[in-house]
């Protein structure tokens, strides 16, 4: 039931009615995390901080709800697969859109509307549990915004912009939830921090689809580690736990997990990730360094970061002081800077001299005259709100079809700046291939 995504979760409650033996996890288990209302008042019970959120049964509840807690909102259907369905709005007015087009809300069919925390740094937590111990698989960070689909987002293995504090505040409040729940085998947890303060987005009673990813990173057999607990065995048995809890570590000192996408075979399909899962695929980078990792990546997904040329930036003003410094190393590698007005006056004020470029509405040459005309060979630009996101439309699909890598997020614009140093040093190193067994379980 844990390694075939949401649909056998989906059906866990009428096989266990046909007379079916469900092994690991329990279908109550199950029915508790995936029921939005009952994961709510799980979290409640245990004090664990979670984005408000309220359940409705009604379009007129969504929308009251949306106005009590405040937009923007993510509109998260219960039961459902990849993200299909789950919603970011901004305003009033794209809540309307919504429940006319796209969702489906009733007493069947209730919808959880949930805060949503804009200008996040998100993190994703494998585990597997014994119905006691506990071995934390790994801890992602992902690196595109809080409330894109986990799928879809870049991730780092170790999680590499937190504290030691926040990374034991994640492991002991997953093991209380994996304990809480009586967790047999595999469970994801998806946490958001923001301002310092630690939420719980979501919890899965499943394998997630970054496992085989951390059982290459890591050298642990992960779903032999389930079977072995699905069959009455505990973790202790297999070395992954002492006094209770484990935590796997990279077999190099850092993987990078990336999503592979198909926008480029479509005609003006804009790229904007949200919610739902749009990859068709991933590819895993590793090495001694995050840019080594990072840079491995990107090419296996078919992004190849330059050594040399102009690079684009556009930031919405929270991101301006960290991005600074980020520009001015690239301008001191000897890129040429491109920036959008607002961002190029306070580059200029820091002692970085861009070029100034035109938005799209502002007249010609503009940006995407730029990117056809191969003045561009890399993008730094973070949209925040409504009208950023999708006023850049142009801009995104015009660089998902000419290749040019594009990065959203500071966090993602600093990994870049790591790969293009790794890159520009000229440093290469051979590594054998590692075994990805660390334990044999007797058949």
């Amino acid at each position: 039931m844990q390694l075939g995504g949401q649909t056998p979760l989906n059906i866990a409650e009428e096989l266990a009615g046909s007379g079916i033996e469900v092994v690991g996890t329990s279908v109550e288990s199950i029915q508790s995390t995936e029921d939005r209302q009952k994961f709510s008042e799980l979290m409640s019970r245990l004090g664990i901080r979670q984005p408000r959120n309220l359940t409705a049964f009604s379009a007129k509840e969504v929308r009251t709800h949306a106005g009590e807690i405040g937009y923007p909102v993510l509109l998260r259907p219960s039961f459902v697969l990849g993200g299909q369905s789950m919603n970011v709005a901004f305003t009033e007015a794209e809540l309307e859109l919504l429940l006319h087009t796209q969702l489906e809300v009733d007493a069947d069919h209730p919808v959880l509307v949930d805060q949503f925390l804009e200008d996040a740094f998100e993190y994703d937590l494998d585990l597997l549990c014994d119905g006691e111990n506990v071995y934390i698989a790994g801890l992602m960070q992902h690196i595109e915004s809080a409330g894109v689909h986990s799928g879809d987002s870049a991730c780092v293995f170790p999680a590499y912009k937190t504290s030691r504090q926040k990374n034991e505040e994640m492991y002991h409040t997953a093991a209380e939830i994996a304990r809480a729940l009586g967790v047999r085998g595999f469970l994801n947890i998806q946490f958001a921090v923001k301002e310092d303060r630690l939420y719980v987005i979501e919890v899965n009673p499943r394998a997630s689809r970054t496992i085989p990813f951390l059982a290459k990173a890591s050298g642990v057999n992960l779903v032999d580690a389930a079977v072995h607990v699905w069959s009455g065995g505990n973790l202790e048995e297999l070395g992954l736990c002492a006094d209770g809890f484990g935590a796997g570590r990279p077999l190099e000192k850092w993987a990078v997990k990336e999503a592979v996408f198909s926008f480029e075979r479509f005609e003006r399909v804009d790229p904007l990730l949200s919610p739902e899962m749009k990859s068709t695929g991933e590819v895993m980078g590793s090495g001694d360094s995050l840019g080594e990792a990072f840079i491995k990546a990107q090419a296996a997904a078919g992004s190849r970061l330059p050594q040399e040329g102009n690079i684009f930036v556009s930031v919405h003003d929270k991101d301006k002081a960290t991005i600074l410094p980020i520009v001015q190393e690239l301008s001191e590698m000897g890129f040429h800077i491109l920036a959008t007005r607002g961002t190029a006056e306070y580059l200029f004020k820091n002692g970085v001299f861009p070029e100034v470029v035109l938005k799209v509405h502002e007249g010609r040459p503009h940006l995407v005259d730029y990117l056809r005309s191969g003045k561009v060979q890399a993008i730094i630009n973070t949209p925040m709100g409504q009208f950023s996101q999708h006023d850049d439309e142009q801009l995104r699909i015009a660089a998902v079809k000419l290749r040019i890598p594009y990065t959203t997020t500071t966090t993602a614009a600093w990994a870049t700046l790591q790969g293009i140093r790794y890159a520009r040093a000229e440093e290469r190193i051979v590594r054998p291939l590692h075994s990805s067994a660390q334990f044999t379980i007797e058949k």
